[in-house]
């Protein structure tokens, strides 16, 4: 299949080679994009997941420092989450 592909594109003229390479690098471009956005929201949704748990502890009276045993949250994102709930 591969050298199938490499044959169609030794065929392409020099503007054909120009557009095929250019519609190539808009693809590479959109997948990046893309696929950086995917890590950005899980990242984003992990963080959202961690909030939740740490606001319940917060609710339950847990410690500051179990808070951060199970969240790895800084003691000053928590200590945001405790003034922001007022």
């Amino acid at each position: 299949m591969k050298l199938f592909e490499i044959a169609e594109i030794a065929k392409l003229n020099k503007g054909e080679f120009k557009d095929y390479q250019e519609s190539l690098n808009a693809y590479r471009d959109i997948k990046n994009s893309v696929d950086t956005a995917r890590e950005e929201g899980k990242m984003e949704g992990k963080m959202e997941g961690k909030i939740e748990i740490a606001k319940e502890m917060l609710k339950d009276k847990e410690s500051i420092e179990r808070i951060i045993k199970f969240t790895k949250l800084s003691p000053e994102e928590i200590e945001k989450l405790r003034v922001s709930k007022h």
